[in-house]
């Protein structure tokens, strides 16, 4: 499996937990993913944030890149993982993530299931009935959906999730249009990139429950306790 994990000292504004910073989201990264091929984009970053980074990879893991927004390292991720091997598996990461163990081991089984596209993100707002914030595909507090027996957990179909997620290259290269349509300007609109991946029949799944979560308050994974995911 190839990582490719962005890291940028800007971003949105959100309300996150005050576990979720750069750093406790790299460390569990690495300790998560310990064994697998990680390259890091950082994307004008600070002399301080680059030390930071240099305590979990080493120098010939990180590739420091001037963009400024993550619709720009995304397209940047893409342009290095379409000239990897046809069945290799790319994981992209955004940097404010946490993950369970054994999350490479859930990545792989989300493709034996059959997958085009894995997520370990078991999103909130799939719970969330649209006139209450929710997907607005998911009235009544579900989406339409079907639900897989994979090795290590169920997974289901899902219609969308973030920009952190797994393909195989030969995905990548087939829907490498589309991802750049959704990506072409500073702010990425996974929503409707997700979308209309799926109107072509290419299938999202997650697990149930979810194995990472993006760290902002209102949209954290259920289930897990994600302070607990952090080593000392």
């Amino acid at each position: 499996m190839k990582i490719i994990y962005r890291i940028s000292d800007t971003g949105y504004k959100k309300i996150k937990p005050s576990y979720i910073n750069n750093e406790n989201c790299i460390k569990n990264f690495f300790t998560v993913f310990q064994n697998e091929d990680i390259l890091i984009l950082a994307d004008n970053i600070c002399q301080n944030t680059y030390k930071m980074i240099n305590k979990y990879a080493t120098k010939n893991n990180i590739e420091e890149v001037s963009i400024g927004h993550g619709a720009g390292t995304f397209n940047l991720a893409l342009d290095k993982a379409i000239l990897l091997n046809d069945n290799e598996i790319v994981y992209f990461v955004e940097n404010d993530y946490l993950h369970r163990i054994n999350s490479p081991y859930l990545i792989l089984d989300g493709f034996n299931i059959g997958a085009d596209f894995v997520t370990l993100y078991d999103h909130p707002d799939k719970y969330l009935d649209p006139k209450y914030g929710g997907n607005k595909y998911c009235h009544g507090g579900a989406e339409n959906t079907r639900v897989y027996l994979g090795q290590y957990c169920h997974w289901k179909l899902t219609n969308s999730t973030t920009m952190t997620f797994a393909s195989k290259v030969n995905t990548l290269k087939k829907t490498e249009m589309i991802l750049r349509k959704w990506t072409s300007g500073n702010h990425p609109y996974d929503f409707d990139m997700f979308l209309e991946l799926q109107s072509l029949k290419y299938s999202l799944v997650s697990p149930i429950p979810g194995y990472s979560t993006h760290g902002e308050t209102q949209w954290l994974c259920p289930f897990t306790d994600w302070s607990s995911v952090l080593v000392s």
